[in-house]
């Protein structure tokens, strides 16, 4: 896994996302565990309000994009229950 993937999944799991490593250069991240913190809702795009703020306008935990961010990467909706974690 490069760096910047292999540093972001680190940071990530420590905050406790759901992550699901395929292996190889990239992982996902699950929409189907917001049990305890909504991490990412499909159908919540445009609308994070409702989740308390905490979610961008694509529907992902403003902490996720965060560290994201910080390595030059970003959250893309695979499909409903799964975000692919892609470069800039």
């Amino acid at each position: 896994m490069k760096r910047n993937y292999r540093n972001a999944y680190n940071a990530l799991k420590k905050i406790g996302a759901p992550l699901i490593d395929h292996g190889g250069d990239e992982f996902y991240i699950s929409a189907e565990n917001n049990i305890e913190t909504v991490w990412a809702d499909y159908y919540a795009m445009g609308d994070g309000y409702t989740c308390g703020g905490q979610l961008d306008d694509f529907g992902v935990n403003k902490k996720i994009g965060a560290i994201l961010d910080k390595h030059g990467l970003f959250a893309e909706w695979q499909n409903p229950g799964c975000l692919a974690v892609c470069e800039l």
